[in-house]
């Protein structure tokens, strides 16, 4: 079964950093995108499994928006 999984990437200074604030403590790091998108998949994938299905299904059918606001700073 596949799912739609809610994954925030965030680029520092040692590379990329992926996790998922569907799925409390899922993350994962990368050296560059391709790599952590790699990673975080694998990382959600071995998560889901350790899962009941009633776990994943509270989880999963969580709403999660993510958005670009713009702000006027002083």
């Amino acid at each position: 079964m596949s799912y739609q999984i809610s994954v925030i990437i965030e680029k520092d200074e040692d590379g990329y950093y992926a996790y998922s604030p569907q799925l409390e403590g899922c993350q994962s790091q990368g050296d560059t995108l391709e790599e952590v998108k790699r990673n975080i998949q694998e990382a959600i994938e071995l998560y889901l499994s350790t899962l009941s299905e009633v776990e994943k299904h509270n989880l999963l059918n969580r709403e999660i928006v993510t958005m670009s606001i713009e702000v006027n700073v002083a």
